[in-house]
């Protein structure tokens, strides 16, 4: 079947994430143009349209978004750590509020959304503005497909590799397999499949993808 080209505008599209959701997106044949700041620009992935501005004010760019239809948000704070729950705030608050008001300004169609899973028993600053964000997001109105994983193996993210007999074990448990279920490992592979998924196949109101889910995409 044939896929719907989407017009995709990426807030964060230089990053971990979304350098590879952007290109794998624009290998799929959809149009993309990416946020970025000034002098980062070549830090985007090829056929994605540059788009110049800052992810925590928004009159800097909406009005730059033309015709985009889905609007994924992944800006935020790079390595999140016990310590950093003022960056949480600062900056992955504040760019979610400020990509919602560019979306809702722009009648976005579709939002896209990476938070975390939860509950969970640490990272509980990182966790608080993930679901404050959430939140904002229902209020919003928008059509939104919200994913949470939680930890994201991958290039300088290989170290959670050393958990995984922590969760084979949870999962032998009864009354661990839950958590070990919703609080386990996914790869980036899974999560770019995911994305690209959620842009292709629009949420109508709010669809929320747990681990399980996105564990189902490319290993």
């Amino acid at each position: 079947m044939k896929t719907t080209v989407r017009q995709v505008f990426i807030a964060g599209a230089t990053g971990y994430m979304g350098s590879r959701v952007a290109a794998e997106l624009a290998r799929r044949g959809h149009q993309v143009s990416g946020l970025t700041r000034a002098g980062s620009e070549r830090k985007l992935p090829e056929n994605c349209e540059v788009v110049v501005g800052d992810a925590l004010n928004a009159a800097t760019f909406g009005e730059k978004i033309g015709d985009a239809d889905t609007y994924v948000q992944l800006v935020g704070v790079a390595h999140p750590g016990p310590t950093k729950s003022r960056q949480f705030r600062e900056i992955d608050l504040k760019s979610c509020k400020e990509s919602l008001k560019a979306a809702v300004a722009n009648r976005v169609q579709h939002f896209v959304y990476v938070s975390v899973a939860h509950p969970a028993p640490v990272m509980k600053a990182y966790i608080e503005v993930r679901m404050q964000c959430e939140e904002l997001i229902g209020q919003s109105g928008l059509n939104t497909t919200i994913l949470r994983p939680w930890y994201v193996l991958g290039p300088g993210h290989y170290w959670p590799y050393l958990l995984k007999p922590g969760y084979w074990l949870g999962r032998q448990i009864p009354s661990l397999r839950e958590s070990a279920t919703r609080l386990g490992l996914v790869t980036v592979k899974q999560m770019v499949a995911a994305l690209v998924a959620s842009v292709e196949a629009p949420a109508k109101g709010i669809l929320i993808i747990e681990v399980p889910e996105i564990a189902k995409g490319a290993s």
